[in-house]
């Protein structure tokens, strides 16, 4: 990164140290994940009961999650000329609190919801005092924080969870998020683009490139003969593709980066 700006594209590993789990590390491999689908979401009352009951208990630790020292290495970075901006596929805001201005969240952000119906943007802690005053004491319960900021709980547990809806239309609430079998919305693959046109290769941090959102970006600088560079402890789908990989914690690695550049 001597050389050159760089594009960072990150995944849910460098929002492990922050206390957030990821999807695909090994402390997640311990136990089995169910995430949510978009047509369970979208077609299923029972989907969106599992979804928002989980949600009610998980959301107030996600909310307070602090950035790490690998996102506010990125923000300064990015003040040093160092990185274009940020394109990630976590939904923390992370980035956000640590400083950092030009940034892509490829699969939205849990802190908005969006009705289904009129498209309406509005607060998740409004939504969250919404739920509680339906479903008095629900967020007592005390169960192990999943990566989407949701909870584990049983099917079972989930019955009789009463759902809010949309305070201008009475539509359908949906995290401001995608889902798993929900695209990403033009605009914003448009605008991670524009970030990584902008710079003179890409540095991938904290991801397994597993879902296609992110590794389209690997494919194409592979294409344009832009160098790649993995850093992310466990395998990645980009390893064919990179100058450089680095199977290694990332906030070490980004300790290293603010001291030498």
């Amino acid at each position: 990164m001597g050389r050159g700006r760089w594009t960072v594209l990150t995944g849910a590993g460098v929002s492990t140290e922050s206390g957030i789990p990821d999807y695909r590390g090994p402390e997640t491999a311990r136990r089995a994940r169910n995430p949510i689908q978009y047509k369970e979401f979208t077609s299923s009352v029972a989907g969106r009961q599992r979804y928002w009951a989980r949600s009610v208990i998980g959301w107030p630790r996600f909310r307070e999650a602090s950035p790490n020292r690998t996102h506010s290495a990125l923000a300064e970075l990015e003040r040093r000329g160092k990185v274009t901006g940020v394109i990630t596929q976590n939904v923390d805001r992370l980035h956000t609190k640590a400083g950092g201005r030009e940034l892509v969240e490829l699969h939205g952000a849990l802190a908005e919801v969006r009705c289904l119906g009129c498209g309406d943007l509005s607060c998740r802690d409004r939504l969250q005092e919404r739920l509680l005053e339906l479903n008095p004491g629900w967020d007592a319960r005390r169960v192990e924080l999943a990566p989407d900021g949701d909870a584990e709980l049983g099917l079972g547990e989930v019955e009789g969870f009463q759902l809010a809806a949309c305070e201008r239309c009475g539509g359908v609430l949906k995290p401001n998020v995608v889902f798993f079998g929900e695209g990403v919305p033009r605009p914003v693959v448009d605008r991670a683009w524009g970030l990584f046109d902008a710079a003179d290769g890409l540095l991938v941090a904290g991801s397994s490139l597993v879902v296609f959102s992110g590794f389209r970006f690997v494919r194409r600088a592979a294409q344009e003969g832009k160098p790649v560079a993995i850093v992310n402890l466990g395998d990645t789908r980009g390893h064919e593709h990179a100058a450089l990989t680095l199977n290694a914690p990332v906030g070490e690695v980004f300790d290293e980066l603010l001291r030498v550049l």
